[in-house]
């Protein structure tokens, strides 16, 4: 995210934007270290998914969003994994 739009946004949108870039740098480097199977991977969102439908307890507009940006990051990461596999 570009340093100087940051200010620009709401603390929802910053929480979804650092999750995601935090996220999707994570799961790039896990990959150059050691090489992940696609299907581990989406096993990890679908759990990830299932935490985010775990609401009871009404964790609040920032939680959600930061896991909503960790769900799109590993979606972009799949994406990248079956791009490269020729899938």
């Amino acid at each position: 995210m570009d340093e100087e739009h940051i200010s620009d946004l709401t603390g929802e949108q910053n929480a979804f934007h650092t999750a995601y870039d935090t996220t999707l740098h994570y799961l790039r480097t896990r990959q150059q270290v050691s090489k992940q199977n696609l299907i581990d991977v989406e096993g990890e969102l679908f759990h990830l998914t299932v935490y985010e439908g775990q609401d009871w307890g009404g964790r609040g507009i920032l939680k959600n969003a930061e896991i909503q940006g960790q769900i799109y990051a590993y979606i972009a990461f799949i994406n990248e994994m079956k791009k490269e596999q020729g899938l």
